[in-house]
């Protein structure tokens, strides 16, 4: 009989898909059968990748998902740099969890190759001596970090590109500085994989929560069962629980900018200046020095417009970049008319008032929601892993209630700063 070329094809073609729809049966075959897992973290940004590093650390069988991949563009771990600082005024729980999470940081930053921290310091300006100065500095003092207290005069000797004018009180912080956002997590990422914890991308179906998870179903149509299951899906944990925390996780669009510094200008580098924040009468803004020549970054603090993670766009606004300019005019005039570099979108994921979830599902217990990160939590992702696996596991000492779901109201009223 003879055969066209046509035949042939079509014959092959057939063949091929047969082929791959078989290899995907058993892959889900083999992916459903498998023996449960201890634990499976779902989201790979920095609070999820540090609790399943713990989990493993403590011996557990892990599986950490995530839909996309490690600090991918549109995850609040995501993007380029991220301040680590411990002025919190009188919250003293961040401030311990700040700097008890350094040395984590800077054992990641050892395995990297390139820098994960880079110990830049960071200086916090105010206009008058407010009431978070004096109860910063007094817990600052309760737990012997070696912070100093500058005036006016002391900031414009130590940093002359820095227009100081109307600053009163200076708080500057040599121990803390900068950590590098997307390397940080994939970095970490690689090290919970080679520790023998098991990575996967795959995007996972919300579960019905109003009952124990025992399984989760993952893309193919593939399930995966655990004892446990940890979400910290940022900015989705909306979505992936809508009527639990629809009305109190809020994610917010946030603009940040990065501008050129003049050629062959050290000032603005790491080595000369340090992360800053100026509290400017309220209206808050913040940056860090030109790290690894990518710019001179800044941003201006307050929550913008409400966000979908997955369809919001990613283009910064006209007013946005105005009041960053109109900023930078007033406290750092050699960048008046800088270049921009680069603009970003990305997002806070904000509880009602900054303080971060770490709790169980009141429905089901052997669910835990970590997340409420409020555009201050990355530099606290080590401690949150602690925290959150110890929690999971029953090892925690002591509960911290400020963690609590039911502290978690639906109207923001944001009192972290």
């Amino acid at each position: 009989m003879k055969v066209s070329r046509r035949n042939l094809l079509a014959s092959a073609l057939a063949a091929g898909m047969a082929a791959r729809v078989t290899a995907q049966e058993n892959k889900g075959s083999k992916m459903a059968n498998q023996k449960p897992w201890d634990t499976v973290v779902v989201g790979a940004g920095v609070f999820g990748a540090w609790t399943a590093w713990h989990l493993r650390k403590a011996g557990q069988r892990v599986l950490l998902l995530d839909a996309v991949g490690p600090a991918h563009a549109r995850s609040s771990s995501g993007g380029e740099s991220r301040m680590t600082r411990g002025l919190y005024g009188p919250d003293e729980i961040y401030t311990r969890m700040a700097f008890d999470s350094l040395a984590n940081w800077k054992w990641l930053s050892d395995l990297a190759g390139l820098p994960v921290f880079h110990p830049t310091g960071v200086i916090f300006m105010f206009q008058k001596r407010e009431a978070y100065v004096e109860q910063g500095l007094e817990v600052h003092r309760r737990l012997k970090l070696p912070t100093l207290e500058l005036d006016r005069a002391a900031i414009a000797q130590r940093w002359p590109q820095i227009d100081s004018t109307g600053i009163e009180a200076g708080i500057f912080e040599p121990q803390f500085g900068v950590l590098m956002a997307r390397r940080a997590v994939q970095t970490l990422v690689k090290q919970f994989v080679k520790s023998g914890g098991e990575y996967r991308v795959a995007a996972v179906k919300p579960p019905d929560a109003e009952k124990r998870v025992a399984q989760l179903e993952v893309g193919g149509g593939s399930t995966v069962s655990a004892a446990s299951f940890v979400f910290a899906c940022g900015p989705w944990l909306p979505k992936v629980f809508p009527r639990l925390l629809g009305p109190r996780i809020f994610p917010t669009r946030q603009e940040v900018f990065y501008f050129a510094t003049p050629a062959g200008d050290e000032r603005f580098g790491a080595g000369a200046l340090p992360g800053w924040a100026d509290y400017n009468d309220g209206d808050i803004f913040y940056g860090m020095p030109d790290i690894e020549s990518r710019g001179f970054k800044v941003a201006h603090d307050k929550h913008g417009p409400p966000i979908d993670p997955d369809r919001g766009d990613r283009i910064a606004s006209p007013g946005g970049l105005a009041d960053v300019r109109a900023y930078l005019a007033k406290r750092f005039p050699a960048l008046a008319n800088a270049a921009l570099n680069e603009e970003r979108v990305c997002q806070y994921e904000n509880s009602s008032n900054g303080d971060l979830l770490i709790d169980r599902h009141p429905a089901a217990d052997n669910v835990l929601l970590v997340g409420g990160g409020s555009g201050h939590g990355f530099k606290h992702g080590p401690e949150v892993g602690r925290y959150a696996s110890e929690l999971l596991t029953g090892r925690l000492g002591k509960v911290e209630p400020r963690f609590s779901l039911e502290t978690k109201a639906e109207q923001q009223n944001r009192a972290v700063h």
